[in-house]
């Protein structure tokens, strides 16, 4: 069983981030990313089973300390549109830190091979219960509106923001991300708001 702890497993996590995005997922060899975390190559497979299991990893950990970060941020605030702007400008701020983290996202949570598929979906998982969470706040504090289906809400925001970084990745970071906070935001409460009477 290969181990997921220590200095060089995270190294390695680090310049497969690197080697992914220079390379993409199938050019990325696990050679080049031996090289780049300046181990040999059988040192990859102390950590990790196979290159699947490399990006597999690596989403459970960067997307890991990305929810983590975000939630700490919004469990600060107490109304659930502030929780939601603050997870925009989470999002689109850790995006913005991390270029090649930001295309790593955008091109490899695309995956066509179903195993690593499923394990970038399981990674997922707590970010959408993270949204969902701030949706179901929302309805109960009477800011969103009672009827909005959560399921879609939740494609909607993460939809909006994984464009958005999508967007600007295609774009060569030719503006800054985090300037679009206010815009999306004021997108969703605008249709997730209860209309006054």
């Amino acid at each position: 069983m290969a181990k997921k702890t220590g200095e060089k497993y995270q190294n390695i996590i680090e310049a497969a981030v690197k080697v992914i995005a220079q390379h993409g997922y199938h050019q990325a060899q696990v050679s080049k990313i031996a090289r780049e975390a300046s181990v040999a190559d059988g040192t990859i497979y102390l950590y990790f089973d196979n290159k699947a299991d490399v990006l597999v990893s690596l989403f459970k950990e960067k997307m890991g300390a990305f929810v983590q970060a975000t939630r700490e941020r919004i469990e600060l605030l107490e109304r659930a549109d502030d929780r939601l702007r603050e997870l925009i400008y989470m999002h689109l701020w850790q995006m913005s830190q991390n270029r090649d983290w930001a295309i790593v996202t955008q091109i490899e949570l695309r995956q066509s091979d179903p195993v690593v598929r499923a394990g970038i979906n399981q990674a997922l998982k707590e970010y959408l219960k993270l949204i969902d969470e701030v949706i179901f706040l929302g309805k109960e504090q009477g800011v969103f509106r009672e009827n909005v289906e959560h399921r879609v809400a939740r494609k909607m925001i993460f939809g909006t923001l994984d464009e958005a970084v999508t967007s600007w990745v295609m774009n060569d970071r030719k503006y800054n991300l985090v300037s679009l906070v206010e815009p999306i935001h004021n997108l969703f409460i605008n249709g997730l708001k209860v209309e006054k009477q």
